[in-house]
């Protein structure tokens, strides 16, 4: 049991096809791993053995053509984060309001992924409707981070980043608007990818929104890849969903190349952050000079991030949660109430404003990557703070206004409607991960798993997971 739990996704994957392992075994193995550790880090909180194990019989008896997809799991088991409805599963977006709450549907990711052999085994652990990039909630409480148990392990997707870390799953699903995949993947020195919108399904929320997406974890870039061809594809519930690639982008993963020309920024050019995460990032950007990468030091005008950013989040979470807001304000945690609250301030003209003016970031995004191949740079502007840190208020001695400013280093890539992916790179002075955000043109993910795979067999931290939690 305890092999299966640190072997790769792909390989479990391969067992499974060669019926040389069952997915009730691979079952029993996280369920054993999951009881080991899950009362150090609180990332599980929802289990559904029974619904897997019926899951696994159902695929074990299938021999349907479906087995032939690229992106088949086999009965692999998976975690999927609570913001994503389960048919039938306690769903609860981390809200008292919501604590008792069933699916009676899938989420159309959900609905893709068990059509291709997926196993949902367990719910993931997320912050009230994913608010904040640190995960706790009054359901469930906090989710603690493996690598020192007294930190946080950022969010939203905190769970799942921590699931993967410990081995209590093989792969696991986040969503990202500001950050919310690859925060946690750097807290946890795991990859996140949040790809182009559109790439992957969804019918959470509303469909026309590009900003929130869907997206894989895993513990490398090969795993990543094999959840993107397993989680593809086009969804009648999503008009703006893809059709898979015609090229698997586990194919794009172990041709794995650097790219000629990459842009590099510590900061973005107006963003605080901590100064051993800017070493460490250049450090990282360093070794892929040294590799033969031409690394210049530029950024896309982003200046207008915050405004633009808080502007078009308020007012969805206003009109999301406005009803809540009104009935049962008592129940929501403060941050969420004060993004209810700004975005009710919010006229059509200012909204109006923040779109036009996201839409010329995009632009300039557009053209900066017709000099770069990436851009790279911090994938959080800090190393991992206390768990009973509700949010990062400083960052090198500057103050930070809200609970959303930590994270604009993500929120930032966000608007530019670009893939960005979180790779582990290095781990400070004090044993804790850090992550570089590597942003690739839109619609260009197999180009970005690529790029790096390649700088992880650089970096060369992947093989440290799974890891028991340190206290």
């Amino acid at each position: 049991m305890p092999e299966l739990i640190k072997t790769s996704a792909r390989e479990a994957v391969r067992l499974l096809k060669a019926r040389e392992i069952s997915p009730l075994e691979l079952i029993d193995a996280a369920l054993a791993r999951i009881a080991e550790v899950e009362p150090k880090v609180n990332a599980l909180p929802t289990l559904v053995p029974e619904r897997a194990r019926a899951q696994a019989e159902a695929i074990m008896a299938d021999t349907t053509t479906a087995r032939a997809h690229v992106g088949w799991l086999g009965g692999l088991p998976i975690a999927v984060k609570d913001l994503t409805e389960v048919k039938g599963v306690r769903t609860t977006w981390g809200s008292p309001i919501y604590k008792d709450h069933i699916s009676t549907s899938n989420d159309a990711a959900v609905d893709i992924l068990e059509s291709r052999g997926a196993v949902v085994l367990a719910k993931s652990n997320t912050p009230e409707f994913g608010a904040g990039a640190n995960t706790f909630n009054e359901v469930f409480g906090k989710t603690r981070n493996p690598w020192d148990t007294r930190m946080n392990c950022g969010g939203s997707s905190g769970g799942s980043a921590v699931a993967l870390a410990t081995g209590e799953v093989w792969l696991a699903t986040g969503t990202d608007l500001g950050g919310s995949l690859r925060t946690p993947a750097s807290f946890c020195s795991v990859v996140g990818l949040r790809p182009s919108p559109g790439r992957v399904a969804r019918s959470t929320g509303n469909p026309y929104d590009s900003m929130s997406v869907q997206g894989p974890m895993a513990r490398d870039v090969a795993d990543l890849a094999l959840f993107m061809d397993a989680l593809c594809g086009r969804h009648a519930a999503d008009p703006f969903s893809w059709e898979a690639p015609a090229s698997p982008f586990q194919r794009a993963a172990q041709a794995s190349a650097l790219p000629k020309r990459v842009a590099f920024s510590t900061d973005l050019g107006f963003l605080p952050v901590e100064r051993e995460t800017k070493e460490l990032i250049r450090a990282a950007a360093d070794k892929l000079a040294a590799a033969g990468v031409i690394v210049e030091e530029a950024h896309p005008d982003l200046r207008e991030a915050r405004d633009i950013f808080l502007t078009i989040r308020s007012g969805a979470y206003a009109a999301r949660y406005g009803e809540l807001y009104r009935s049962q304000k008592d129940k929501l945690k403060p941050e969420v109430q004060w993004n209810i609250e700004h975005g009710l301030t919010l006229d059509a003209a200012t909204v109006g404003r923040a779109e036009l003016a996201r839409g010329r970031i995009i632009q300039r995004a557009a053209k900066f990557f017709q000099t770069y191949d990436l851009l790279l740079c911090p994938a959080a502007a800090c190393a991992p703070r206390e768990v009973e840190l509700r949010w990062v208020d400083e960052i090198e001695g500057t103050k930070l206004e809200s609970y959303l400013d930590w994270i604009a280093i993500t929120f930032a890539t966000t608007l530019t409607g670009c893939p960005a992916i979180s790779l582990p790179c290095a781990f400070t002075r004090s044993g804790l991960p850090i992550g570089l955000q590597m942003v690739a043109p839109n619609g260009h993910e197999a180009a970005l798993l690529s790029a790096a795979a390649a700088a992880e067999n650089i970096f060369d931290v992947a093989k440290l997971l799974p890891i028991d939690p340190r206290s």
